[in-house]
Parts: C-alpha cells; structure tokens; sequence
C-alpha cells in the first residue's frame, strides 16, 4: 500500500504580501538576530571575551556598538571554561553583575538532552533572550563523521527550536587553520554549518600579536558589515573604531513620513488600494502608483505602527480592501465604523488574514 502523501500548504503571492507576520527580533539591533548565528575565530583571538561582554549587556539592556539591544534573560554555557575563570574575566568587564546573565559549565550535547536541558531552564526563565555556547564543538556529536549533511543536521535542531521559542543562540566556533578569501569558508567544519545558521561572524587578525582586529558579518536578516575593533585590555572588551554601515538602523523614507501625517488628518480609511494612492497623493502632491505604495507600506509596517499608523488587507464581496487607522498615544483604541467613516469606538482595531480569521497580534495596540 503506498503512503498517503499530503498537500503542499501553499499561498499565492498577492495573499501572502498581506499577510501580517511578527516582527523579526533581535539581541542586538541590526546585528544579532532570532534564531542561530555563530562566531568563529582562531584559537586565544578574543571569541570568548566578546560574547562575555556582549551577554552582560544583553542582560542589563545596554548598548552594544551604539546598537540597542533587547534585555532579557542570559544564558551562557562556557563550556571549556571554570566558574573561577568566568568570575575572573566578570570582574574585568564590570563592576556589576547582572542577576539575570547565567553561567553553566557543563550540558548534554545535543544528541544526548541539550535541547530538554534549556527548555527546563526557560520554563522558570521565561523572558530569555539570548543563549550563547562556547563552544559549538562542545556539544557535538563526536562520533558522527565529518560531512555536510551532519553539520546542517545538527545545526538544524538548534534552530528549529530557536525559532519555536523566539530566542537567540548564539554559537562560538573555531576557524580553519588555513587561510581563505571568503570569511565563509574559514569557519571549522563543512559549509553546512554557514548555511544552516542565521547570521556568521567572522572575527579576524591579521598578525596576532596586535590589538585590532576586524569581525565580518553577514545573515539571512542582516546587511553584510564589517566592523573595525580595539582590545581594550583595561576592562578586556572590544573597542568600536568603525563600523562599515553608515546607517546601521533603516529609517522611514520621506513618502512614509508623508503618509503619517495623511493619516493623521484621515484618521480612518477603507478602500482598495488604487482608491488610498489617489487620495495620499492629491494630500502630498507625489504620482506613486498603487503598487509602490503599498511596498513601501509592507515593509515599513512595523515603523508605521510605532508612529500611530496600522493597517490590514482583506477580501470583502470579492474585492481586495485595504483599512488603515491612525490613532495617537493618548487613544486607547482605534477602528473603523462602515457607517460612521472616522468615528472611534471601543473596540480595538485588529488585523485580519485575507480570508477574515482574525490573526493574533502580542505587540500592545498603542
């Protein structure tokens, strides 16, 4: 009897432009994102001294390189390290430990109940952000032989749960001995391990005896950077002298900054797409085609909501409607009224799936 295979679940490309996803977290903005990204470099480089630092911010909400960061819960598993080392090297980056950055120096691999390990650590801990192993190889599989799919393999299981439980790990791993052009390729290990992850960061010397040293950085979420950094060995973090991106956070372009205060004067507005164009455009005096506007108003969503404004596409009747709403910080809600265009009622406005099931949204309304 052969096997029942089931249905691809599949969308068409006009419904899943409407589709309101959450919004991609991050550690560090712009930079660390949700799900796996690891950290390579040679041997005594600094791997350990920078993600040290970087949890210890994480966990007191402090910046990292003039990038904000999201506070929350740390754990890191210094897996080739002692408590007294951590202490010591604790000591150096600050005067104050955070209460909520914890040390482990032994687990499971990842065969053996890692994964069962941090989920008994995130039921009491549940405002974790950030998890960061040191080192990837700690947690391996030793006697699986060297090859790309067991490398991706267990990369895999690492970011399925990850990505199920909207975190951050954080991997800390060892370069080839050998040299390479790309930053890639110098990563320990098959290129199953750069391709399975979220974001690689490559930190890099060119003599070792020097105190500069360059950490590379591309991502499936993240623009490729490069930043240029300093060991400073008064307090052993890493020292920002540049960073390759001149505008590390994405700003609104002036159209989006137009179209808030339209709605700020709309307030409320239902019709299809072709019908807002015309109207922002008679408001601010552009020729933007329905199409271009609406990218513009997909991608920014997330800005667009910070300042007031939401909206949410759906079918009524068979005809594609698009409703936006604008309501300022003192509303404690916002919604359309079908008879009564721009009237504010009690009941808060939530976005909808293009089929009308209502899609649940944790971001506070205002």
């Amino acid at each position: 009897m052969e096997k029942e295979v089931k249905l691809l679940e599949i969308v068409d490309g006009e419904t899943l432009m409407d589709i309101q996803f959450p919004k991609s977290r991050f550690c560090i903005q712009s930079l660390l994102p949700q799900g796996v990204s690891i950290l390579g470099g040679a041997p005594k480089i600094g791997k350990s001294w920078m993600v040290l630092d970087w949890s210890v911010r994480i966990a007191k909400g402090e910046s990292v390189w003039n990038l904000p960061t999201e506070k929350g819960t740390v754990l890191y598993l210094c897996l080739e390290d002692s408590l007294a080392r951590i202490q010591d090297r604790l000591n150096c980056i600050t005067d104050e430990v955070p209460n909520n950055l914890y040390v482990a120096t032994k687990s499971e691999s990842i065969e053996t109940g890692l994964i069962q390990q941090i989920q008994n650590f995130i039921i009491t801990h549940t405002d974790i952000t950030l998890i960061v192993i040191d080192t990837f190889q700690m947690i391996r599989n030793s006697s699986s032989e060297l090859s790309y799919a067991n490398d991706y393999n267990e990369i895999g299981k690492l970011k399925q749960y990850a990505d199920e439980m909207g975190i951050s790990i954080l991997l800390v791993h060892h370069l080839r001995k050998q040299g390479d052009s790309d930053p890639l390729n110098k990563l320990s290990g098959t290129t199953g391990i750069s391709g399975a992850v979220d974001a690689v960061f490559v930190l890099d010397k060119d003599k070792r005896n020097e105190s500069k040293a360059n950490l590379l950085c591309t991502g499936r979420d993240i623009e490729q950077r490069e930043f240029q950094l300093s060991f400073n060995k008064e307090n052993c973090t890493w020292d920002l002298i540049n960073d390759s991106l001149e505008n590390p956070v994405p700003t609104m372009p002036q159209e989006m900054i137009d179209f808030i205060e339209f709605m700020k004067v709309q307030k409320y507005f239902k019709g299809s797409n072709t019908d807002l164009v015309n109207e922002f455009n008679y408001y601010s005096n552009y020729n933007l085609t329905a199409k271009s506007l609406k990218q513009m108003m997909n991608k920014f969503r997330y800005e667009l909501e910070e300042n007031g404004v939401q909206f949410v596409s759906h079918r009524s009747n068979g005809q594609r409607l698009v409703e936006v709403s604008y309501f300022s910080d003192s509303d404690s809600s916002a919604v359309s009224d079908e008879e009564n265009v721009g009237v504010k009622t009690s009941v808060p406005f939530v976005p909808c799936d293009p089929v009308g099931e209502i899609w649940a949204d944790k971001r506070k309304i205002g």
